[in-house]
């Protein structure tokens, strides 16, 4: 039988509103205020350091201990996000030994994108509704014309945050909920946090014996790190969703983008992922690095993570396209 022929995804007769077409349990409760302000702040301060990184190296320098900090915490911190938040929690790529579980979680919060639960929760919804009424940032949400796209692409890399309106962790992630020491590990999302933001202050702190260490490891490895990592994931969420190659074939307009390869550990592998979600690896073409499928390897050798979904070369041929090229 011979492969389908490639079909270009057709632009949306109407706007992919995030709410319409729900089930009717499929919102929980609005944020609360306070939530609201935590978020401001986590996203916005990180992200000021970001911008005064030049005029802040101009100024007084970079140490190497920032460098070693900044690189170790960001490497440490996204792939909590991804082996952790993304491959094994929300889509059950393998399966984890109880430490490993629960470290998944604490160091899946030191990157500061919220709860557990939550994160899977809202992960599934997009998974469910992707680029259609329901997801939750889409950037194709308000039409495929220059000015709408653009709007998309804000509201799908960081505008779909401040909505209040959350998707229901009971209808999304039960499976989470059920398990009592991730709940609570998970409740402690502000515990994690803080260490994120603390631990390299106080390393740096004690390694210089200076208060001029601890706040250039705390500027450096702290919070541009987080604003340097939020970015890279929400870029999963605009880019990989409009820009890039498309070589498996998908119901939505996921796509591959390699620029952001290494510093999403893999994740913009995108169209793969969408193509097969629960796949353990998502750069499966030659050339396609993918660190988080590397660290599930090093896992599953140690014993610490088991029945790992690896690419099955007959799945993937079924869903290659006929034109792809990587």
């Amino acid at each position: 039988m011979s492969a389908p022929a490639p079909t270009r995804p057709t632009a949306p007769s109407r706007p992919a509103s995030p709410d319409a077409g729900l089930p009717a349990n499929a919102l929980g409760n609005q944020k609360g205020l306070l939530e609201q302000v935590a978020l401001y702040v986590f996203v916005i301060v990180p992200f000021l350091a970001l911008a005064a990184v030049v005029p802040t190296v101009w100024g007084w320098g970079l140490s190497w201990l920032d460098v070693a900090l900044f690189s170790g915490l960001y490497v440490v911190t996204v792939l909590g996000i991804t082996v952790g938040y993304h491959r094994h929690f929300t889509h059950g790529s393998f399966k984890a030994a109880r430490p490993l579980r629960i470290a998944l979680v604490v160091i899946g919060c030191m990157a500061i994108q919220g709860p557990v639960v939550q994160w899977v929760a809202d992960h599934r919804r997009h998974h469910a509704f992707s680029d259609r009424e329901g997801d939750p940032h889409s950037p194709w949400r308000y039409g495929d014309d220059t000015r709408s796209l653009l709007r998309g692409m804000f509201h799908a890399h960081l505008g779909w945050l401040f909505d209040r309106k959350q998707t229901n962790p009971e209808r999304y992630a039960p499976d989470l909920l059920k398990d009592v020491a991730l709940r609570r590990t998970s409740a402690l999302f502000v515990v994690w946090a803080f260490l994120g933001l603390a631990l390299p202050a106080v390393i740096g702190g004690l390694v210089t014996m200076s208060w001029a260490g601890a706040w250039t490891a705390f500027f450096w490895a702290g919070l541009v790190r987080v604003a340097l990592s939020h970015h890279v994931t929400w870029s999963i969420n605009s880019i990989c969703h409009t820009v890039g190659s498309r070589p498996f074939a998908a119901r939505d307009r996921s796509t591959n983008f390699w620029p952001l390869a290494v510093l999403s550990m893999g994740e913009s592998w995108h169209n793969l992922h969408h193509a097969d979600p629960t796949c353990a690896r998502h750069g499966v073409l030659r050339g396609q690095v993918d660190i988080s499928a590397r660290v599930i390897w090093l896992f599953e050798n140690l014993r610490w993570a088991s029945d790992v979904k690896w690419p099955d070369p007959v799945r993937l041929a079924a869903k290659r396209r006929a034109t792809a090229s990587g």
